[in-house]
């Protein structure tokens, strides 16, 4: 199954063994006699190989920013140059 650019992984493929923090997680309920049968949901905070959210903000946030950049300098050199010339809208006050 896959979303765009990123394929969703089998949810089979989390496993919690191998990470000391579940790990601990589950020995510490095991003494109360309990077990958390939804751990794996947990897993993917712990690989850094999956994309965090500030990736996913940064990547939204300066995917525009070079053409945005490029319309700003255009607008500066229009302005400067081409309405001056013109005598543009500074020369009626």
């Amino acid at each position: 199954m896959t979303g765009g650019n990123y394929e969703i992984p089998d949810w089979k493929t989390y496993k919690w063994q191998g990470i000391p923090e579940l790990e601990e997680y589950q020995r510490l309920l095991a003494r109360e006699g309990l077990k958390d049968p939804w751990i794996r949901n947990e897993v993917w905070r712990y690989q850094p190989e999956i994309p965090r959210l500030m990736d996913g903000v940064k990547y939204s946030f300066f995917r525009g920013f070079k053409y945005a950049a490029a319309a700003m300098v255009v607008t500066i050199l229009v302005d400067k140059f081409v309405l001056k010339k013109k005598g543009g809208h500074d020369d009626h006050h």
